[in-house]
């Protein structure tokens, strides 16, 4: 009898126990897609097959990365002269496939619909921003987790692009290309958003910020929009300056640790033509940025300048 008491303690003390490990370990959202809505799961599936329809296949090979400049140039001096875009050192990939566009806020709806998370900028000032095509605004974990979670969706892995992919790409597989426009120029109100352009889209929205829209100007010779417009775009690399000085020629993958995430492309704020002239809008041009900033405003989200354009490093074409 006592032996029989003794276990009957026991088992309600372990019972007891596992209830409030339970109670008290972080809740996870759901990945089981079967819980949602014939409605959702619609949309999951146009998602899957826009996202199919849009990975771009690049061909692997060699390039110079970086500030090519003194290749290009009669005076050989740099193009931008940043010093972390420089020295140019050779980089060979294998082939990869990268979106045609940045993920829009209506893609990552779905991905936040899906696992029962809170929707992204929400918040009074930036709602506004959510616009059937503009790039969603997204912190670096956000970016990694929707391209991890939208390649399980399409069954193939895929994640962040890294800097040499992204500039690679952006290089029409590493040209000489200085913009990454359709035709390496940089021409504002032709191929990149003028200053009077943007203003009057912020009028129609009534709207004071500028406000981004994706699609709206040719694609590049290999069929990427918005690469020199709209938005900085998270990369996977860490970020340091002095990377490219011991970078190893394989598919680089950046620094192992660090503070910073690199980020590619632009916000395009400001006088455009400025932009052009100071390199921020360069094929070349690298930054880092905070990965997760922490709000400062319950008004304004923290992340609506950083994007992401997804990466798959399948051998083959989708």
């Amino acid at each position: 009898m006592i032996n029989r008491n003794l276990a009957i303690i026991l088992l309600s003390t372990f019972a007891l126990s596992a209830c409030a490990k339970s109670a008290n370990e972080p809740q996870t959202p759901s990945t089981n897609q079967k819980s949602a809505s014939p409605e959702l799961q619609s949309k999951i599936q146009k998602l899957v097959e826009k996202t199919k329809k849009n990975m771009i296949f690049v061909e692997g090979g060699s390039f110079m990365m970086g500030d090519f400049g003194p290749l290009t140039r009669k005076d050989k001096l740099p193009i931008v002269g940043l010093y972390a875009a420089m020295p140019a050192h050779k980089v060979t990939l294998d082939s990869f496939s990268l979106n045609a566009y940045k993920t829009t806020f209506d893609d990552f709806d779905i991905y936040t619909d899906s696992l029962g998370l809170p929707r992204i900028s929400m918040e009074k000032i930036t709602k506004k921003l959510r616009q059937p095509m503009a790039p969603a605004g997204i912190s670096w974990q956000q970016a990694s987790d929707y391209c991890q979670w939208l390649g399980k969706q399409v069954g193939i892995p895929m994640n962040l692009p890294t800097e040499a992919q992204w500039e690679y790409a952006a290089r029409n597989k590493g040209q000489y290309v200085i913009y990454p426009t359709d035709n390496g120029k940089y021409e504002t109100g032709r191929n990149v958003w003028s200053d009077e352009q943007r203003d009057q889209v912020s009028k129609s929205l009534n709207f004071s910020a500028t406000v981004p829209l994706l699609g709206h100007f040719p694609p590049t010779p290999l069929g990427f929009y918005d690469m020199a417009t709209d938005n900085y775009e998270w990369m996977s690399d860490w970020f340091d300056p002095q990377y490219y000085k011991n970078s190893p020629e394989l598919n680089p993958l950046g620094p192992k640790s660090g503070k910073l995430k690199s980020v590619r492309s632009t916000r395009q704020e400001g006088a455009a033509q400025s932009l052009a002239t100071g390199g921020s809008v360069t094929t070349i041009y690298r930054d880092g940025m905070e990965p997760n900033p922490q709000s400062t405003s319950p008004n304004i989200n923290q992340n609506n300048s950083t994007s992401v354009r997804c990466a798959s490093n399948s051998a083959k074409p989708f």
